[in-house]
């Protein structure tokens, strides 16, 4: 009797895996659950999504007044403030969209204990929400570049790259983060810290060219940020194409397989070891 109870024991303590249920659910509890959590984020409030568009905006503000205008760390810039106003989008999207997944699966104790779903909805429908918020954004970074001087170009329509690239950047992270978060709750202060150091360590408050200026290998190596190469194609293909590429930064296109390679091995290794520990959540919690 032992032996046959113990394999029932352990069917009942599993949970589902991460995508149980088939990809049809996942892809229809994540859309439907995202809508639901952007809805609720304005709820109540009479401004709605003009309170998320006003932060990073205050945040642009205050950074160009000191380093623009103050310390001059724009230098001879093309179009510093766009690039600025945009890198600060890009960059709240990645810290808004993997700071909340750190929390995601702990803050939804009740909906994991209750209900059998495919437990990789909860980070993925955190980063859709937060790039709900992005693409909102972004119509504010087109306005403000084209009042800035910039022209419309063939480079916007590689926007989706972009969004692309840091959406899986986001996706990885999220699930990584999340499922580690559940075991070791030292995960949020470490990427607090984490997302300050990539923050000053990515050219979002000044040109890569004085990077470049002080110190090629130092430039090179922090392309290798894949959030780094992310924006500063950004800023070519969107803000100014005489810019520096990431690929010219880097050293070759071929280097350029550095941050791909990453942005990928982030999204496999947040996969699989979230899909590892994904029927156990609910029993960790």
């Amino acid at each position: 009797m032992a032996a046959t109870s113990q394999p029932a024991q352990s069917e009942i303590i599993a949970g589902p895996s991460a995508l149980a249920g088939g990809l049809d659910r996942f892809f229809h509890l994540t859309w439907t659950l995202a809508v639901h959590e952007f809805k609720l984020r304005f709820f109540g409030s009479v401004l709605g999504y003009f309170w998320q568009l006003m932060r990073p905006l205050l945040l642009f503000g205050v950074l160009y007044l000191v380093f623009a205008v103050i310390l001059k760390a724009g230098g001879n810039t093309k179009y510093f403030s766009a690039v600025l106003l945009m890198n600060i989008v890009l960059y709240t999207f990645f810290s808004d969209a993997t700071t909340a997944s750190v929390r995601a699966v702990f803050e939804r104790e009740n909906l994991v204990r209750k209900i059998r779903f495919p437990r990789l909805v909860i980070p993925a429908s955190v980063v859709l929400t937060a790039s709900f918020n992005l693409l909102l954004n972004l119509i504010v970074v087109f306005i403000f570049a084209i009042a800035a001087g910039v022209r419309p170009h063939w480079g916007w329509l590689l926007l989706p790259v972009i969004v692309i690239a840091i959406w899986a950047l986001c996706f990885g992270l999220a699930m990584l983060l999340s499922a580690l978060f559940v075991r070791f709750r030292d995960i949020a202060p470490i990427w607090e810290v984490v997302l300050q150091a990539l923050f000053y360590a990515t050219p979002i408050l000044y040109p890569i060219e004085t990077v470049q200026a002080h110190s090629p290998q130092l430039a090179t190596a922090m392309m290798a940020n894949p959030l780094a190469t992310i924006m500063e194609q950004a800023r070519v293909w969107i803000i100014d194409p005489s810019a520096p590429t990431a690929a010219d930064v880097i050293g070759s296109v071929a280097r350029l397989l550095i941050p791909i390679g990453l942005i990928f091995a982030t999204v496999l290794i947040g996969f699989w070891y979230y899909n590892r520990e994904a029927p156990r959540i609910a029993e960790r919690l």
